[in-house]
């Protein structure tokens, strides 16, 4: 099949990789990539650490552009990937010592991102990092103008959509037994949100 391409991934996923760098060490030897979308992320930032298998997941639509992706771009520590639906599909046995997600909370209405860190919280072990990018707002307030036309944009699209607000995601972290975030600010006005399992 053609790959689907996603522009975003090439334009952030160098700053990406920089971030997982500096949180994913040699003691991480599973990662679960919540959302992977095109698999355009996966093949890029798998082969960065040798060390950990990185395990896809998507909605079933989805898995056959990453198989793609996959079957182009092989990787040996790329696990092939798995059909989640986060409202809906069993979660993968863990413990995992990582998750990562990117651009995905946005994009999946409030439910689904509280069904999100609740199995987060589920299939972390202690100590383990939940990594998860995209455009936030902060106690309320857009942090800046290009995402309130893209919260605009996106409630237009679908009313379940939207840029979501640190605090809410901090408290939905604190109900999974997340620490509140670390914030990383990010290139066009995104950031990294790094929660850690308690315990």
């Amino acid at each position: 099949m053609n790959r689907p391409h996603a522009e975003s991934c090439e334009q952030n996923r160098r700053p990406i990789l920089a971030v997982l760098q500096r949180h994913l060490d040699e003691q991480c030897e599973r990662l679960l990539e919540i959302g992977s979308g095109t698999g355009q992320h996966a093949v890029y930032f798998a082969p960065a650490f040798p060390w950990l298998i990185w395990q896809p997941s998507d909605r079933a639509d989805n898995l056959p552009a990453i198989e793609a992706w996959m079957a182009a771009e092989p990787s040996p520590n790329i696990a092939p990937p798995l059909r989640l639906d986060v409202l809906h599909d069993p979660w993968p046995s863990g413990p995992f010592d990582a998750v990562f997600s990117a651009n995905t909370a946005h994009i999946m209405s409030e439910a689904a991102v509280e069904a999100m860190f609740r199995g987060v919280g589920g299939v972390l072990r202690g100590g383990g990092l939940f990594l998860l990018y995209g455009p936030f707002a902060v106690g309320g307030r857009h942090t800046a103008p290009s995402n309130t036309r893209f919260d605009a944009w996106l409630k237009a699209q679908d009313p379940a959509m939207g840029v979501r607000d640190l605090d809410w995601l901090n408290g939905l972290a604190r109900g999974a037994g997340l620490d509140e975030a670390e914030v990383i600010d990010m290139p066009a006005d995104n950031k990294v949100l790094c929660f850690r399992r308690n315990g």
